[in-house]
Order: C-alpha cells, then structure tokens, then sequence
C-alpha cells in the first residue's frame, strides 16, 4: 500500500462455478491508485495476506461480479441517475433550463475507460497505460484509446514551443562554447 498499487497477480470469472486463472495477458500487472483510496483499501486487507483477495462479499467468499453488479453497481448508477434527473428538474423549473447533464447508463468495464482517461489526462505515457491495464503490448493500448492520446497534442506543441524558446534564450545569451550546450535540449526533442 506504501507505493499505491494494487497488483493483480489472479483473476477469476463467473462460468458455472468459479474459474481461477492468471489474467488475460498471463502478466501480473500494477493498478495504481490516489491516495485518498488508501485508508479504504487498508481497511479491506486488515486480518489479510499480501496474496488474499481484497475484495470479497459479507461472508469473505469470492465476490462475484453478476451479485455485486445486480445488488451494487447498478442500483448505485439508477441513484445517481435520479439524483441527475431530480436535479435537472429543479433547474428547468426555476431558470428554465436544466445545466446539469444526465448521468449515463455505465458499466464496470466504462470505469476502465475512464481510469485510462484520467491516466492520460494526468500525463501518463502510452507503456504506463498499457501496464495498467493490463495490455500485452502498447499498440493495443494505442488502438484501443487512440482517441485520448490525440487530445494531447496541443499540449506536445506547447512543450515544443517552450523547449525551442528556452534554448533560443540561451542561445542569445550565451557565448559560443555554452552555445553548444544549449542545443542539446533541441536535439533531444528531435531525435
């Protein structure tokens, strides 16, 4: 917990009875996670070994994903779905518009999306997406969340812009022998 991980070394799906298997890429992965999750995630391992599984239903058995989607999940998304729905209500009513979006129909494997969304909104690289998640290679990750990636690039040519400017400062500013110096920065962006 001291490094925020999560590793999953076992998965285990739902095909009659219980199948325990490696997961899908036969690779251990690291799943990061905030900070914030921390206490909750220590609470769930108190009594626990490193290899036990963290999380389980009332009775400390396996959780299997049909009840906990069914008794959890999505009861969870038809209440926000509500509260949404109550408050956009509240706002055509008094300003005759509602601001407030609906909230979609969303499933666990939309909450991977959006871990890999926010991973790459918070400047992760596509090799460390790709280990979350669990990918075999990095061109999966790419195919699969392309589309996140692109929104970046405005922010590449802003770098871009601030590296160049940079060492063109120095450049003015430097005499000959530093000047060389002051290229390399540019030749690492290029190369």
């Amino acid at each position: 917990m001291l490094r925020q991980r999560v590793n999953v070394s076992r998965s285990v799906t739902e095909s009659g009875g219980l199948v325990w298997s490696t997961p899908k890429t036969w690779e251990r992965r690291s799943v990061p996670f905030p900070a914030a999750l921390a206490p909750g995630l220590a609470a769930l391992m108190v009594g626990k070994g490193r290899e036990d599984t963290a999380f389980t239903d009332q009775r400390g058995a396996v959780l299997r994903n049909s009840n906990y989607r069914s008794r959890v999940f999505e009861p969870a998304v038809r209440a926000v779905q509500a509260a949404a729905a109550a408050q956009r209500a509240r706002e055509v009513a008094t300003a005759g518009e509602a601001s407030t979006p609906e909230f979609p129909t969303i499933t666990p494997h939309d909450l991977r999306h959006t871990a890999a969304s926010l991973a790459v909104s918070a400047g992760a690289n596509v090799k460390a997406v790709q280990r979350m998640l669990g990918h075999a290679k990095a061109s999966m990750t790419l195919d699969v969340y392309a589309d996140l990636f692109d929104e970046d690039l405005d922010a590449v040519a802003a770098n871009l812009d601030a590296a160049i400017e940079s060492a063109a400062a120095r450049l003015r500013h430097a005499p000959v022998s530093q000047s060389i110096g002051a290229l390399k920065p540019l030749v690492n962006v290029w190369s």
